[in-house]
């Protein structure tokens, strides 16, 4: 499905906007243990004219031997680093991550976005080896955007062709025993949106291999939809017929020559010692959707009521509509470190914000170096439950993710905020670095696990006593040479 401008831009006015748009560029791609590329502008479309406002990459089978996992469970794995440092420097932030094993899902926002993203939890299935190891499974991150429940889902089910019975048992099992610390949306299903994806490892079965590459070579893909797996349990399944996906219009993802943009070409050693048969393409990996119904009374059987929370749900959903449109469904062909392609989908939210104020106001008073105590000033702009545990985090602008800080400083105390009270707080100019710093300062909420305020940019001043005397910057502060520390993380 290719991207035009000008037909979104009609679509959304014959449909009447319900409030803002948003767009989101999600990535699924089965990396098969293999390191970062050197460069994903053409995977995170950097050149695009609309740049998303939320990026959501979903990996599978990085590479998670031993030593590297534990390295990765201390500092972020290089596939995150790669990510971070290219979105970084277009001013957005890693707000969430969870990994399992080879399974690993970021999220990441527009700054401008993040004091509006709340809620947010991740948790995992382990589905691969009778659930013990994790080798496939779903990882999942939920929240709210504006106020509306959004949930990312992303698997890695079961392989081989024999299996497509196996892949819905497991997504279904997935769907069933995650749950959320959330009272409004417990259930992965409960979501106003949810995106699943992954290498989801559905086949094209009975046609031929000929048949298979013919079509592919004729770009004629949907000669061979009716034969998808996936689409074939949609069929059949209550689940999956719930999710929405954009036509299959680019070549299956799977199986291809490392290195290469041949299919597979390889014959494979069986154990009775013959050469077995070459992997037939398959669109494996995907992206699907599920919008929630809209609750109704005329749904309800045997003339029974909505319940309240029922209630409060239909209202909420005329009173905040929610509406999605894919703009672009494809593969990026130009990555041959793994023998699948990556997948990308391009979507539009349109929605009525639920809230359009943060929580909490946060300024720089005064000005800021390493020669004088510093003077944060912060106002609760709503009622919200603060926590002795809440911190006001120093960051350098650019940085990548909530734990890039450059220090930190406790809040006053954990009494319930109070709407426009203006409350100061000290960072010792210690915890100030020497050297100049284009600087934000971002408030964290240990309850609601966001950030839920952030400053305009200010300028930390370099350390008029540091350049009087000589002084290097690592024998006046330590922080000048540090990396963030990752103790709040622990």
């Amino acid at each position: 499905m290719e991207e035009n401008e000008e037909q979104s831009e009609l679509s959304l006015e014959k449909g009447h906007s319900a409030g803002d748009s948003f767009r989101l560029h999600i990535v699924t791609w089965n990396v098969a243990t293999a390191d970062p590329p050197d460069d994903v502008t053409s995977l995170l479309h950097l050149n695009s004219l609309k740049s998303p406002d939320l990026y959501v990459i979903g990996l599978q089978e990085v590479y998670s031997g031993p030593l590297r996992f534990v390295s990765d469970l201390v500092f972020d794995n290089p596939w995150s680093l790669l990510f971070m440092s290219a979105l970084a420097p277009r001013k957005y932030i890693k707000v969430s991550s969870i990994r399992m094993q080879g399974l690993l899902l970021l999220f990441f926002s527009k700054l401008e976005h993040v004091p509006f993203i709340r809620d947010i939890q991740a948790t995992y299935t382990r589905t691969g080896v009778f659930g013990y190891w994790g080798n496939k499974g779903g990882v999942s991150i939920r929240l709210s955007f504006y106020g509306h429940m959004l949930c990312f889902l992303n698997c890695h089910l079961a392989a081989h062709m024999k299996y497509a019975t196996e892949r819905v048992d497991e997504f279904e099992y997935i769907m069933d025993t995650q749950t959320f610390e959330c009272e409004k949306a417990p259930r992965i299903i409960d979501h106003r949106l949810v995106f699943w994806f992954g290498d989801l490892n559905f086949r094209i079965q009975d046609h031929g291999m000929h048949f298979v590459r013919t079509c592919i070579n004729n770009q004629t893909y949907n000669l061979l939809w009716s034969k998808d797996q996936l689409i074939m349990m949609k069929k059949k399944e209550q689940m999956l017929q719930e999710f929405e996906e954009g036509p299959l219009d680019f070549q299956p993802t799977y199986k291809f020559d490392l290195n290469s943009d041949s299919y597979d070409s390889r014959l494979y050693r069986t154990w009775l010692g013959f050469n077995g048969k070459k992997r037939k393409p398959a669109w494996t990996d995907r992206i699907l959707w599920r919008l929630r119904p809209k609750a109704s009374t005329h749904d309800e059987p045997h003339g029974n009521t909505l319940d309240a929370s029922e209630v409060k749900q239909l209202e909420e959903d005329k009173e905040y509509p929610l509406k999605i449109r894919q703009d672009m469904y494809t593969s990026i062909m130009e990555y041959s470190i793994s023998d699948h392609k990556p997948v990308v989908g391009i979507f539009t939210l349109e929605l009525r914000k639920m809230y359009k104020t943060p929580l909490v106001r946060l300024q720089a008073e005064g000005d800021w170096s390493a020669d004088i105590d510093a003077v944060v000033l912060y106002s609760p702009l709503q009622p919200f439950p603060s926590s002795t545990w809440d911190w006001i985090g120093l960051y350098k602008v650019g940085f990548t993710s909530v734990s890039d800080y450059i220090t930190y400083t406790w809040v006053k105390d954990d009494e319930v905020a109070i709407n426009e009270e203006v409350i100061q707080v000290y960072v010792s100019k210690e915890e100030i670095p020497v050297q100049g710093e284009e600087c934000m300062l971002c408030y964290y909420s240990s309850t609601l696990q966001c950030i839920i305020g952030i400053s305009e940019p200010f300028k930390v001043h370099e350390s008029k006593v540091a350049i009087e005397e000589g002084l290097v910057p690592e024998k006046v502060n330590r922080l000048d040479k540090s990396v963030a520390s990752e103790d709040l993380w622990n």
